[in-house]
């Protein structure tokens, strides 16, 4: 595939080159990863590979945990909040993650005579290129960094035109590096060898008290490689003192691969038997040799992705001819831009393609983007939200592959949770708590059961097998995921327990880093029942009830699920989502945690139409969180713009989308926690996805909350659950035309009340509101508004 007439809407470019790595731009292929600075006289790339993590397996099971277990549930029955928290703080916690690494830099050092103009450095998200040109000394310099899904490899190609006669680039030195203990070595053939081993562990370093936070040891941890293959066009490529030295080169390409001994989560790093540099041998030989071959493999890899979805939100006036940067300085100032809008929604996209792919390792906290040896928050996988959040646009935005090392997670956390299910709970089934990382952590983690104790990750993760299912109804893949799914219930049946009404409550609860204040004013978090824990519960059963009847299986389980009858909290007296068991003040009115709203995202429960009373008090649950500043970080603002695209108040979703750009966004638009934290640009993009299409309450809604100021646009691409895939056209705010194609020959219904008129390609025609037609895989359906 050649260059998309469309990429000119789909670029971050700059004047100058990045000044630090919250302004580098990310390539990926799922794998490898890599931040392009864009330097002048010296080039910065730096790199990470997915499996690069500190540690090793270990057991972090407390044993001692169930011994006090049946104490704190009588502690909160009795009404002693304060009691029980103090004892699981004290006994019930457990060992901090560990954390995300980086691999290293690949540094280019240029020897200059001159002044240099018309810099611009870009990121062209239709081709995955990252580019930086310039003029020095009458040659243009170009620069291109691509990640090769195809080819494993990170290629970087310079290439010096115009000048007197065949331009030549400056010479310039190549090498790379690590923040970790290396060595590098340059082979007689040419080729640059590096290698290191990650740390053995890295302490929490949010407090920075550690003494030695950041632990070495001889033999144990993820051993990594590099290997920089250099191929020039004329000029010459030598050894001097441990870097590569290339002079008179018309072009260069630089071919990089990287690879760690990592041997699953339940091995030692080593024990699969190569060496990290044999893999990157192996990867190089095996890679395209020419440039050309490799960009068109990339280019075709990735744009059949990429092209699936487009959207284009019109607007009187362009601003793509403005660098990125003062693009957002204008938005910032109150100036439209439906343009950066629809780029925000795009670059989620790209970020997804880039760093999620069938056979890696899931999306953590920064993605595969992380420069820190001690990340913030160990750059781990956080299940209460911002996992999940990763991966909120994956289906509906037309990347369903990219969903898959997100199931592939949630089966190894079922193994690895049923033993601390088992050891913390004397529960069967499977349990994770707030945490976990590389080597699958399922127990809580340290600190203080305001974020630590929470059993119902598991529970949360579960939602993503059944949407996978919802969005590809595929009963071989379901016959997969159910037993992960009945292994979330039967922890949570063991979990729950009786109230003397006959109702079910979970007797240990929070409320995901909430704090509530008790009736003498006591700070404390830990109480039964949270509205979260009953939503996710609830969920969860009736997902399990529903695939156990689809796969005709496990009739004795099903009656037990839907006999159990759950104490959901409800609405509290000042007219909101109940959050605790009981009418607790909040300790912080502006949370971030948005935990008791669940039910209405990504949970289906609460509607406008179905139940508009839980909808009327979600409404001003929210009004109330963000008169007090609530929506304060990225992700959480994000969260915020789902909730009201499922309300459908499309000016208060936009209104959120703008203090995303507006206070959330960094200069490379990176989503800002802050500091950065990637699921606020993935939980973006799906909120803006579900401001133009809804497929949860039992059928479709076409444009369901759509602002004033985008009153002209399309949408093409998008996918409804049940296999539907969708073109949406609009003008002066109401829907002109869509197109449904149907993937799996499922049943399509409309839920909006407007009258449609219904093509078929047998040229029949049927018309209605609330419509229900029969469809056949790969056919495509008209729908207009039907003519008063």
């Amino acid at each position: 595939m050649g260059e998309s007439k469309n990429s000119g809407r789909h670029e971050l470019w700059y004047k100058q080159p990045a000044a630090g790595w919250e302004e580098a731009l990310p390539v990926g292929n799922g794998r490898l990863g890599g931040m392009v600075f864009g330097g002048i006289e010296e080039e910065r790339i730096q790199l990470n590979e997915d499996t690069l993590w500190s540690g090793f397996p270990r057991d972090k099971a407390n044993y001692e945990a169930l011994r006090h277990l049946a104490p704190a549930k009588q502690l909160v029955a009795e009404g002693k909040y304060k009691e029980a928290e103090a004892l699981v703080d004290a006994k019930m916690l457990g060992s901090r993650t560990e954390s995300y690494q980086p691999l290293g830099d690949l540094r280019l050092k240029f020897n200059f005579a001159g002044p240099v103009e018309d810099y611009r450095r870009e990121l062209d998200l239709d081709q995955a290129l990252a580019t930086v040109t310039y003029t020095a000394g009458g040659v243009r310099i170009v620069r291109e960094v691509l990640a090769s899904r195809p080819d494993d490899i990170i290629a970087l190609h310079i290439r010096a035109e115009g000048g007197e006669g065949q331009a030549t680039l400056p010479d310039f030195w190549a090498d790379l590096a690590s923040p970790h203990p290396f060595n590098s070595e340059i082979t007689p053939d040419g080729m640059l060898i590096m290698t290191g081993r990650a740390p053995s562990h890295v302490a929490d370093n949010y407090v920075g008290d550690h003494p030695r936070a950041v632990l070495y040891e001889e033999g144990l941890g993820i051993s990594f490689a590099a290997v920089m293959e250099i191929q020039t066009e004329g000029g010459t490529c030598v050894a001097e003192n441990g870097s590569l030295l290339i002079s008179g080169a018309h072009s260069i390409t630089l071919r990089l691969a990287a690879a760690t001994d990592y041997a699953g989560y339940d091995r030692m790093p080593g024990s699969g038997g190569k060496l990290p540099a044999e893999l990157c041998l192996v990867q190089l030989a095996s890679a395209s040799k020419g440039y050309a071959e490799l960009k068109q493999r990339h280019l075709e890899d990735h744009q059949s992705l990429f092209h699936r979805v487009e959207l284009t939100l019109a607007s009187a006036a362009s601003r793509g001819e403005l660098p990125t940067d003062e693009r957002l300085v204008q938005y910032r100032e109150g100036q439209a831009d439906p343009e950066l809008e629809a780029l925000l929604f795009q670059y989620g996209r790209y970020l997804m393609i880039a760093g999620s792919r069938p056979g890696t390792q899931a999306l953590n906290l920064q993605g595969i983007w992380n420069p820190y040896i001690q990340p913030p928050w160990n750059s781990n996988y956080t299940t209460n939200i911002n996992t999940e959040m990763n991966y909120w646009p994956a289906e509906l935005c037309g990347l369903g592959e990219c969903h898959e090392p997100l199931i592939d997670f949630i089966t190894e956390l079922s193994v690895a949770g049923s033993r601390t299910a088992n050891i913390h709970y004397a529960a069967r089934g499977w349990t994770v708590h707030h945490n976990t990382d590389l080597w699958r952590m399922t127990s809580p983690s340290d600190g203080k059961a305001m974020w630590a104790f929470w059993p119902m990750g598991g529970v949360w993760l579960s939602r993503h097998l059944w949407e996978r299912y919802a969005f590809r109804p595929d009963e071989d893949y379901l016959r997969t995921a159910y037993p992960i799914l009945k292994g979330a219930a039967l922890f949570c049946l063991d979990w729950l327990v009786e109230l003397p009404d006959g109702r079910w409550t979970t007797g240990l609860s929070t409320s995901p880093e909430n704090v509530f204040l008790t009736a003498d004013g006591t700070p404390c978090s830990v109480s039964a029942g949270s509205a979260m824990d009953l939503s996710l519960i609830a969920e969860l059963f009736k997902h399990c009830i529903q695939a156990a009847d689809i796969l005709n299986t496990d009739v004795e389980l099903r009656q037990e699920l839907m006999q159990k009858q759950l104490a959901h909290q409800g609405i509290a007296p000042d007219g909101t989502v109940r959050e605790w068991n009981e009418d607790f003040a909040e300790q912080e009115p502006g949370h971030r945690h948005v935990s008791h709203l669940y039910d209405l995202y990504p949970g289906n429960v609460i509607s406008p139409s179905s139940t508009p009373e839980l909808a009327e008090a979600a409404a001003l649950t929210l009004k109330k969180r963000i008169e007090h500043g609530g929506g304060h970080t990225g992700w959480s603002a994000a969260w915020l713009l789902n909730l009201y695209a499922r309300l459908k108040d499309g000016e208060s979703a936009v209104s959120c989308l703008r203090r995303i750009l507006q206070d959330s966004s960094l200069p490379n638009l990176f989503g800002n926690h802050p500091p950065f934290q990637i699921d606020g640009n993935f939980g973006t993009t799906a909120g803006i996805a579900e401001m133009l299409l809804q497929s949860h309450q039992e059928g479709l809604e076409l444009l369901p909350a759509l602002p004033e100021e985008w009153s002209e646009g399309s949408v093409k691409g998008l996918v409804a659950r049940g296999g539907f895939v969708m073109t949406i056209e609009w003008s002066g705010g109401c829907l002109t035309r869509a197109e449904v194609t149907s993937t799996h020959g499922r049943s399509c219904r409309f839920v909006q009340h407007q009258p449609l008129l219904i093509q078929k390609p047998d040229g029949t025609q049927i018309e209605g509101a609330g419509l229900e037609f029969e469809t056949v895989i790969g056919e495509t359906y008209i729908i207009t508004p039907l003519k008063k």
